[in-house]
């Protein structure tokens, strides 16, 4: 029987079968006839610590015991308590308060709308423009597409989306091409523009695209400079998939707006929070209710989710985390020196724990004809591998081993002549 499941970003009509999945465990899926997967990809980057780590289970399943949902206007409860407070220790220095969502745009969108409430609040509604950078992406709701690579992802909805200022994507030798295009914009536009919204170091759906720590630095320095909103979107970036906690760290710098989801617990259950300075909360605290920040969903701040949350934070104090991502770098770096010299690779690259290569093929880009048979080579290995187009990128749990990844790039290695390209 035909499922009756609409799949995310799948083309059905190439993909009439799923992969059943059982159960999880550590870096690995399993079918039900009991093969395994590896899991190369950190089940669409959100899996830090392994599948099913025990504590998360063990946080879930006593919250869930003790209390399940509650409306989280007017209402408050331990967990998301324990959690904003661990939030603004961990996040760079400013951000000091903490607003719950459910998932990565809706950070996002809660990002935008703090920065132009912002603006409004204090008297300066004309500040409406964002700045963003090519071959970004933000999500799939209408304010994150908005704000995103406009092409094959958004096209059918160009009718929904607002006018946004874009500047180009930092690439090797052309930084200075970046940070002059903002700077134009802001001396143009000086009390026009709301803010700049980034992907730190990595930009990830557009091509696993990365640059320098002091590019990050010098856009908000002029930001800071022409009193421009500066919003992280470290979604995929926090949670150490960068060597540091989040990608801001290595370039020194704090965001105005944080916004951090996917392995904020550990890739075991949905939530999202956007941390902010006091400015905004300050802009939007008054008798007057009409200035209130005027977002929601049903289930903010869900009480088992931001237990697990809170426990992944707890994973990170207690166990060598961090060690586990100094020995996966080091492992990464070792398959990247191998295969930088291989003939049908390019732009071999790593940023942490991530590391992105492209085939050489005459198709470039996302809709590359090669993705869909290098996802099938993939399978027919083990491994999940969603390629990117033509980018094939690894983004692993941290707790792969030396032999998994030794595996990972043997399958990748191998896929050019086994395609016959």
């Amino acid at each position: 029987m035909t499922s009756p499941i609409w799949h995310p970003f799948t083309q059905h009509a190439l993909m009439p079968e799923m992969t059943m999945v059982e159960r999880g465990e550590g870096a690995y899926l399993y079918k039900p006839d009991g093969s395994r997967i590896l899991d190369a990809i950190s089940s669409w980057w959100v899996v830090t610590h392994g599948h099913c780590h025990q504590r998360l289970v063990e946080a879930a399943r006593e919250q869930a015991g003790k209390l399940d949902q509650v409306i989280f206007a007017g209402h408050t409860h331990e967990p998301a308590e324990k959690l904003a407070e661990a939030l603004v220790r961990l996040t760079p220095d400013g951000l000091d308060k903490v607003f719950f969502s459910d998932s990565g745009s809706t950070a996002v969108e809660v990002a935008l709308k703090m920065a132009l409430g912002y603006w409004h609040n204090i008297g300066e509604g004309q500040r409406q423009r964002i700045i963003v950078m090519e071959h970004s992406y933000h999500g799939d709701t209408i304010g994150t597409m908005s704000v995103g690579e406009r092409g094959v992802f958004n096209q059918a909805y160009q009718p929904l989306l607002f006018d946004v200022d874009v500047i180009p994507s930092p690439l090797p030798g052309k930084e200075q091409d970046t940070v002059g295009a903002l700077e134009r914009i802001l001396t143009d536009y000086q009390d026009e523009v709301a803010a700049l919204i980034v992907e730190p170091l990595v930009l990830g759906a557009g091509g696993m695209l990365m640059y320098s720590a002091d590019v990050l630095k010098d856009l908000k320095r002029h930001c800071e400079a022409h009193d421009v909103v500066f919003i992280a979107d470290e979604v995929m970036t926090g949670w150490g998939r960068t060597e540091t906690m989040f990608a801001c760290d290595q370039a020194g710098i704090s965001p105005d707006i944080l916004c951090t989801s996917k392995g904020l617990t550990g890739g075991f259950i949905p939530l999202s929070a956007t941390l902010c300075s006091d400015k905004f909360f300050d802009a939007h605290y008054s008798e007057d209710r009409a200035k209130m920040f005027f977002h929601s969903s049903s289930y903010t701040a869900n009480p088992i989710a931001c237990a697990v949350a809170y426990a992944n934070t707890q994973i990170w104090a207690d166990e060598p985390v961090a060690e586990r991502i100094d020995q996966l770098v080091m492992t990464q770096a070792q398959h990247v020196e191998t295969l930088d010299g291989h003939p049908r690779f390019e732009n071999v690259r790593q940023c942490g724990t991530i590391t992105a290569m492209d085939i050489k093929v005459n198709d470039q880009g996302y809709l590359s004809n090669i993705a869909p048979r290098l996802y099938q080579h993939f399978q027919e290995h083990g491994l999940l591998l969603r390629p990117l187009g033509n980018t094939v990128y690894v983004l692993p749990p941290y707790c792969v081993t030396p032999q998994d990844l030794n595996e990972i790039y043997h399958v990748i290695s191998n896929a050019p002549d086994v395609l016959g390209l």
